[in-house]
């Protein structure tokens, strides 16, 4: 890594006391390391575009079929796996 791309190093106590500011700054491009005993840990990194995606509603229609039974009372041996009364 140049100096230009160098990720910024925290120990864990430190950055528990900036999150919010580190949180911030990695959300504008910048990589934090969080660090244990001088140690690396962990990656705070910005999310990539497509990684929050909301969920299409209707998209997989079709797709799952429900059985006809899906909803009928258990046969008495599975209830009592259940209830923790099987042997």
């Amino acid at each position: 890594m140049s100096d230009r791309t160098k990720a910024a190093v925290y120990n864990i106590a430190e950055a528990k006391a900036h999150l919010p500011e580190l949180v911030e700054r990695a959300s504008a491009g910048e990589t934090i390391i969080l660090a244990r005993a001088g140690k690396p840990r962990a990656r705070l990194v910005p999310l990539e575009d497509g990684a929050v995606k909301l969920r299409v509603p209707g998209k997989g229609k079709g797709r799952f079929v429900v059985a006809s039974d899906f909803d009928d009372p258990l046969p008495d041996d599975v209830l009592a796996a259940f209830e923790g009364s099987a042997r």
